[in-house]
This record gives C-alpha cells, sequence and structure tokens, in this order.
C-alpha cells in the first residue's frame, strides 16, 4: 500500500532514467545482484522498496546497499523479483504460492497479512538470526505482530508509518482538532475554490486503514480475543455506525468531493497539493518526504500536518502499518541468508535512506535523519498508533469495509444497513475459516 504512494506522477519520467544516470559500480541494471556464476541463488520479492525504486535516490541508494551486501556474501546471488502496485492481490497469490511449495525463497510480507502466513504455517523461524536485543528494541505492537503461537519470530518487521492530515496553512491556518474543525475548515476551503478534504473511500486496503483511526478513537474493537469481528455488535456497532456517518457526512455536505469514493491510492493526493487544487488530505508520514520532492521550496513551506482530528479532540488514534521481510524456503543457508539481507539493508539503513520510520526505538537516536522537526513529530505520534488486529479474518473484514464505504459515500445505501452487511459477511468469513 505505502509503496504504491511512492510513485510521484509529476517524476515518473525522471524515474525511469535513473539507472542510466547512477554510477556502473552502483547501479543495478538487470534482475541479479551479484555474479551470475555465484555458486548459491536466493531469489526476493520485494515492493519498489529497492534498486527499483521510482524515485531516483532512493534507487542509487538501494543499489548501493545491495551490491553492498553482495560484496560480503560473494558466493550468492540474488534475483529481484517485482511486485506489482496491487498489493492485496500480490500478497494473495504469494501467500497461495507458498502454500504449494512455490513460493520465493524470501519476499517482502505486507504486515497487515502476515497473520494469515503465520496462520499458514508457511513462513521460517528467524529466531536463529537475531539477537534478544535486537528483539527487545522493537515496539511492543511489532514485537507481537512477528511472534508466533511457539514464541518464534516468523519475519522481521523493519519499517512503520502512520497516518496524519496535511492542510495548507495558507487555506487553513489552523490544525482541525475534531471531526467539527475538519469539516468547517474543509467547506471553507471550498469556499476559496478548493475541493475540500481529500481521503481513500475506493476499494483499496488503504481505505479501510485510514478510516478505521475514527472508530478506534472512539474505543471500537474490530474483533475480539479469539478474532472473531465483533464490530457490528452492541457499542462497537454504534461507534463504526458514527465513524461511518462522518465521512458520509463531509462528502454530503460538500466538505469532501464525490471522487473520493473512487480514490485509491495516496498518489492523487500529492497530485492535488502540487496542483493547488486541495488544501487538506488524509494521509501517510511518508508523504511529507515526497510532497518536499515534487513541491518548490515556497510552495512546500505552505504544508504542515497534524495529527488525525477525532470526535473530540482528546480521542485520537491513527492506523501504524508497515513492511516485513519473511523466508519461505526450507533451506536454512537460504533462510539465513534472507534474515542478513532484513538485518544489513532494511534494518537500519532503508530506514534512513526513504525516512520510512523504524520499528526499533533505539534506531531513532542512531540516524541524524529521524532527528528532524518532523520525523520526531511523526515519531511521538506513534504513541496514538493501532496496528491491524493481528487476526486472520481482518483482510475479509477490510474487504468488507471498503465496499460498504463505496455504497455509503455513493448514497447507494443506509449507512446501518451497509454496516450491518459488512459485519454478516466479515462473521460469515470467520465462521468458514
Amino acid at each position: 500500500m505505502r509503496n504504491t504512494a511512492l510513485i510521484l506522477a509529476l517524476a515518473a519520467t525522471t524515474f525511469l532514467a535513473a539507472p542510466h544516470d547512477s554510477p556502473a559500480q552502483e547501479a543495478i541494471t538487470g534482475d541479479i545482484v551479484g555474479k551470475s556464476d555465484a555458486p548459491n541463488k536466493l531469489i526476493f520479492r520485494m515492493t519498489t522498496d529497492g534498486p527499483r525504486n521510482n524515485e531516483p535516490a532512493y534507487a542509487q541508494g538501494y543499489s548501493k546497499l545491495f551490491n553492498d551486501f553482495i560484496g560480503k556474501h560473494s558466493d550468492w546471488q540474488i534475483e529481484l523479483q517485482m511486485m506489482s502496485g496491487d498489493i492485496g492481490q500480490e500478497q494473495a497469490r504469494m501467500l497461495e504460492q507458498a502454500k504449494s511449495g512455490s513460493a520465493p525463497d524470501c519476499a517482502a510480507v505486507d504486515s497487515f497479512v502476515l497473520p494469515l502466513f503465520k496462520k499458514a504455517g508457511v513462513l521460517q523461524s528467524f529466531s536463529p538470526y537475531f539477537t534478544k536485543e535486537e528483539i527487545d528494541q522493537l515496539f511492543p505492537f511489532i514485537r507481537e505482530g512477528i511472534t508466533g503461537s511457539d514464541g518464534n519470530i516468523y519475519a522481521w518487521w523493519w519499517s512503520t508509518d502512520l497516518r496524519v492530515l496535511y492542510r495548507n496553512k495558507e487555506i487553513v491556518p489552523d490544525a482541525p482538532q475534531t471531526w467539527d474543525d475538519l469539516k468547517k475548515a474543509a467547506l471553507s476551503s471550498v469556499e476559496q475554490g478548493m475541493e475540500g478534504v481529500l481521503f481513500n473511500g475506493g476499494r483499496y486496503e488503504g481505505t479501510t486503514f485510514d478510516w478505521l483511526a475514527n472508530f478506534w478513537a472512539q474505543g471500537g474493537k474490530l474483533v475480539d480475543d479469539d478474532g472473531k469481528p465483533i464490530f457490528g455488535e452492541g457499542e462497537n456497532r454504534d461507534k463504526f455506525i458514527k465513524a461511518v456517518n462522518y465521512y458520509r457526512d463531509l462528502v454530503e455536505s460538500g466538505a469532501a468531493p464525490k471522487r473520493v469514493a473512487t480514490i485509491g491510492n495516496y498518489d492523487d493526493f500529492n497530485a492535488a497539493a502540487a496542483a493547488g487544487t486541495t488544501a487538506l488530505f488524509v494521509g501517510g508520514n511518508w508523504q511529507y518526504a515526497q510532497l518536499k520532492t515534487a513541491l518548490d521550496a515556497d510552495e512546500f513551506a505552505k504544508w504542515a500536518f497534524s495529527p488525525l482530528p477525532g470526535p473530540a479532540a482528546d480521542q485520537r488514534s491513527t492506523g501504524t502499518g508497515g513492511w516485513t521481510v519473511a523466508a519461505f524456503s526450507k533451506d536454512t543457508e537460504k533462510v539465513k541468508l534472507c534474515a542478513e539481507l532484513a538485518r544489513d539493508i532494511y534494518m537500519g539503513p532503508a530506514n534512513a535512506l526513504q525516512e520510512q520510520l523504524p520499528t526499533r526505538a533505539d534506531l531513532y537516536d542512531k540516524y541524524e535523519v529521524f532527528s528532524s522537526d518532523a520525523n520526531k513529530t511523526f515519531a511521538a505520534a506513534l504513541k496514538f498508533g493501532q496496528a491491524r488486529p493481528g487476526a486472520p479474518v481482518y483482510p475479509e473484514i477490510s474487504n468488507q469495509i471498503q465496499i460498504m464505504m463505496g455504497k455509503v459515500l455513493t448514497g447507494v445505501q443506509p449507512t446501518e444497513a451497509a454496516v450491518d452487511e459488512a459485519f454478516g459477511a466479515s462473521l460469515s468469513a470467520f465462521k468458514r475459516s
């Protein structure tokens, strides 16, 4: 999900030319890193968090990291397999491949589907390759997410993120603190020629995850301790409907354009900010660096971010996600190399390269880039963070929320009926699992 957002349309043509502009010793022009006659081979399926990143500086940085890594493992070559931008489909396909024994040796696994991979028993333990100190430094929700029922860790969760509200300070001087504040600010921006607040509302995991903060801020729970959906029952149903109606009202009041029902990536927000057509959007922390790249200095200086508004100023939440690296191969040497790749390339160096928030508290002090005011603010906001539940039924809950959101935002169905349908479908999926 986040990697799709890394594609800035404004710079697309420049990105395509990047490998030719890089120094030969640091560029990776094919799909192989390392000598073609190396006796050992690892297949690594990856997102754009690598040498194929569309941002030239990131591609250059990753090329150096991969080349440095293979320089320490000269008897190996790494074949890079790229995922498409349809992360949900890619992860589902990889899970089926893993079940049939045809998955890559090592791969990026989105944290929100990690429970499915753990439940399927297709991941190999990383416990022998990370120290207790390294594991203990992980934030608790990260450590819990990668740990299996047997106490071993089955992936390395190297980056996390959070959602915030971006605003153009010239149009919206003060950060909205509540849902009502945001509606007023968005309507004011419309009066000034903008299209109101933008957010993901299409068939896309980002739609669910960005919106869930509004449910969690009220103390809502998606599932119980057994992983059974409970969001459509009792007080949870009331909170869920209230959060859905918040978004519905933004559209029906004109505070958000109707087109949010079809937005399914973060790129639109960057493009709208660059075009000066919006003054408000719900986005990810990684977009701050993207805006800095896409906008000239004077325009970038107009933009700020703040915590997502809550139903009340003291009711806040934000979704925290991120990516892991995990091993599918049953060859212990490949599992070891995969773990070392996760440590040497991603656990720290990649965080610093892309300013992606580390999952270890000590790394915030190790890398200077995280001492910036913006990254300090993001790091502090993680205290409001909440990860998606580690329940195997979550992907289906998310799918149902996406369907529900489409019906609600387009006015096709009353909120209560759409919520009840989403809950019923999620419950049925849980009972079938």
